[in-house]
């Protein structure tokens, strides 16, 4: 039986990897959540890889808030870095194959087309910056391992996402107003969950960077409208003037993975 961990198991996709282990019955797993695995202190990964046996590790465990990353970079290259370094060491050392999950946002948005794997990074905020960090330390310390890009996840029922803000507010009643200034594929965590897991089940060994998204690409102004007419909601979405920042991060304009 092939043994997996999964750390950030209380994240979105961590939550949606348990939510079908039951469909891979060929994989045992171990989950831990910050609390129980602090990936930034590299004491606490190294006694979890000391007191089991691991084949993979696929590594949920990320500082997402694109925001405060600008405002607290420490943080984020605490985790996205620091904690990915951890990771990737303890993975060499007990020949753990890693399965990486990085962003979009690795990339600057000035592209007119999709961004393949061959595509330079250039990231445009802290956040992305962390990330990149993270990819590169995995690239210079690891030969098996994966670091899958992808874009604008949600789920409908676990973590603080998108889809469920646009949920709440519409049922709130609140007016919404979405900017269209932007451009990415949104996936869902669910399929992000089973592509991650059926690398392992494949035994793929096409090591290195990999994209996966839900394929559709749009604005977060089309999200929105989509998001009101799956939910069979009534609300009506407006967008928000492009001239109006959003927030202090840069954000890219096009960030649509291939």
């Amino acid at each position: 039986m092939t043994s997996v961990l999964v750390t950030g198991a209380n994240g979105q996709l961590g939550r949606s990897i348990r939510d079908i282990v039951v469909n891979y019955p060929g994989l045992h797993f171990t989950f831990k959540d910050k609390s129980q695995l602090n990936i930034a202190n590299a004491n606490e990964v190294e006694k979890a890889f000391r007191s089991s046996i691991f084949d993979y590790c696929i590594n949920c465990a990320a500082y997402t808030n694109v925001e405060q990353a600008e405002t607290n970079p420490e943080l984020a290259y605490k985790i996205n870095a620091e904690g990915v370094k951890n990771l990737a060491l303890a993975c060499k050392e007990n020949r753990v194959v890693l399965v990486h999950i990085s962003t979009d946002y690795v990339f600057d948005g000035y592209k007119n087309e999709p961004y393949n794997v061959a595509d330079q990074p250039n990231p445009i905020n802290e956040y992305g910056r962390s990330k990149l960090k993270g990819e590169t330390i995995i690239q210079e310390t690891l030969k098996n391992f994966y670091i899958v890009r992808t874009s604008w996840l949600y789920h409908k029922n676990h973590g603080k996402n998108f889809y469920k803000r646009i949920i709440e507010k519409a049922k709130a009643g609140e007016s919404l107003r979405v900017t269209d200034a932007q451009k990415g594929c949104p996936t869902n965590a669910s399929n992000l969950a089973v592509y991650v897991l059926n690398l392992i089940v494949q035994n793929n060994i096409a090591y290195g960077v990999l994209h996966f998204t839900d394929n559709e690409a749009m604005t977060w102004f089309d999200f929105a409208k989509k998001i009101i007419r799956n939910e069979g909601l009534h609300c009506k979405v407006e967008v928000l003037d492009s001239k109006k920042r959003f927030g202090v991060a840069r954000r890219p304009s096009n960030s649509v993975l291939e």
